[in-house]
């Protein structure tokens, strides 16, 4: 499986931008995608933010599963000086609440005469623009539905009290769980020129088929449920003509028909990981990453004493008489 790195400088250079700013910032505005509320979630940032508190923003919350999107906002509820709120750009009245929010975690605030200041975070593609142009009432930032739309860093007034920092969008270097990273590139978090669209199509019907099998069956004129995803993707390519030499279904276009529909909300409201199916992921990544550790550890402790047995052979040599005379002979 491919696995995902994506690190542009600019995205460096946040990170530095936001330790530095960190002892002036007020509270963290993180917005994470609903459908992905823990794959977009960026595991930086709670080291970075330290004690401050976080309002989590579930962007997008129009294309999430309804009752996958309580669970979440419950889930992270329960994370320590961290609220969740679910918003959309197709009601702008939800992103207009967002000053609200920020008093209610910060009341001891409403008398001092200095506003908040709130820094907004997020990976790239997940709406932070929108919402900081919603919120300022002007278009400030610039939107676009490519990643990493934003590059610089830039302080907003946005009224009652309230400031806001923003930041380009923050990608982890390395994502360390290889579905995280197939399940950014299906919402479009990650350039599709970073991706191979017949794995994460793949990745993303099989979890469809399992899931939401009935959606995708609806949508795509299928009568009886597939056997498994190599039947799902044969069968769609077939619907939609998506067909090669020879009447051999093209996967890769396929697969961008299915990205681009679950993309836009035509497969339905969906939701692609649950808290409890991303407790046991994290289980799985920190075992792997554990025993990848240890088999560097036991690497390097292996190369070490290689080197060290060479070092005494070559000393051991170099004291030897007869290696000596030789040496002496060959010298002639």
């Amino acid at each position: 499986m491919t696995q995902i790195q994506w690190f542009p400088g600019h995205m460096h250079k946040a990170r530095v931008q936001i330790q530095e700013a960190q002892p002036k910032i007020d509270l963290f505005i993180e917005l994470l995608d609903a459908r992905i509320p823990y794959s977009s979630e960026n595991p930086m940032l709670a080291e970075l933010r330290g004690e401050k508190p976080c309002l989590k923003l579930l962007s997008k919350s129009d294309l999430a599963d309804v009752s996958l999107l309580k669970r979440w906002q419950q889930y992270l509820d329960q994370q320590q000086n961290t609220r969740a709120k679910a918003v959309t750009t197709t009601n702008p009245s939800s992103i207009r609440r967002v000053k609200d929010y920020c008093h209610q975690m910060l009341p001891e605030r409403a008398d001092s005469g200095r506003p908040i200041i709130a820094m907004i975070v997020g990976i790239p593609n997940v709406g932070k623009s929108t919402l900081i142009n919603i919120l300022a009432g002007r278009t400030i930032a610039k939107t676009g539905n490519e990643p990493a739309v934003t590059k610089g860093q830039q302080r907003i007034n946005i009224g009652d009290g309230v400031s806001l920092m923003d930041t380009p969008g923050v990608l982890w270097p390395n994502v360390e769980n290889p579905s995280s990273g197939l399940r950014l590139a299906a919402t479009g978090a990650i350039k599709d020129t970073a991706m191979d669209y017949a794995e994460v199509g793949f990745f993303l019907g099989k979890y469809l088929l399992e899931t939401f099998p009935d959606r995708l069956m609806d949508r795509y004129g299928i009568v009886d449920k597939p056997a498994d995803i190599i039947e799902l993707m044969d069968q769609i390519g077939k619907k939609r003509g998506c067909l090669g030499r020879g009447g051999v279904v093209d996967w890769d276009k396929t697969s961008r028909i299915l990205l681009t529909e679950f993309r836009s909300g035509k497969l339905g409201l969906i939701t692609l990981e649950t808290p409890k199916m991303m407790e046991q992921e994290r289980l799985e990544v920190a075992a792997a990453v554990a025993q990848k550790a240890a088999a560097k550890a036991e690497n390097n402790t292996k190369r070490k004493n290689e080197f060290k047995k060479r070092k005494a052979r070559e000393k051991q040599s170099a004291c030897d008489p007869r290696s000596k005379k030789r040496s002496k002979r060959k010298r002639k």
